[in-house]
């Protein structure tokens, strides 16, 4: 297998439809080992919508050239109030991912 699962969690706000489901937001991302691209991405946001816009602004972008350039297009797209949930999960999943490539 030439992809990693990595998976970053934050706290939700409250008051969300999200936070009915749960208190915490996932985001996972399968990873390509060699190069680092995101090839697929998901989240617990409470929509499809929501879960889609997340997947697209993601897909593409390598793990070895940092999170700025997504973590600016988050910041930028992403205009609900799960924004700093999604931005902790990201900065988790890159946590996660840099811990793994230390590793090998």
């Amino acid at each position: 297998m030439n992809t990693i699962f990595v998976a970053g969690h934050s706290k939700l706000p409250t008051g969300i439809a999200a936070n009915h489901i749960s208190e915490s937001l996932t985001l996972t991302l399968e990873v390509d080992q060699n190069y680092g691209v995101i090839i697929d991405a998901s989240c617990t946001l409470a929509t499809d919508h929501g879960r889609d816009f997340i997947k697209t602004l993601l897909k593409g972008y390598s793990l070895k050239d940092g999170i700025e350039e997504p973590l600016t297009r988050l910041h930028e797209g992403y205009l609900g109030k799960a924004g700093n949930a999604l931005e902790a999960a990201l900065k988790d999943s890159y946590k996660q991912y840099q811990l793994h490539t230390e590793k090998s």
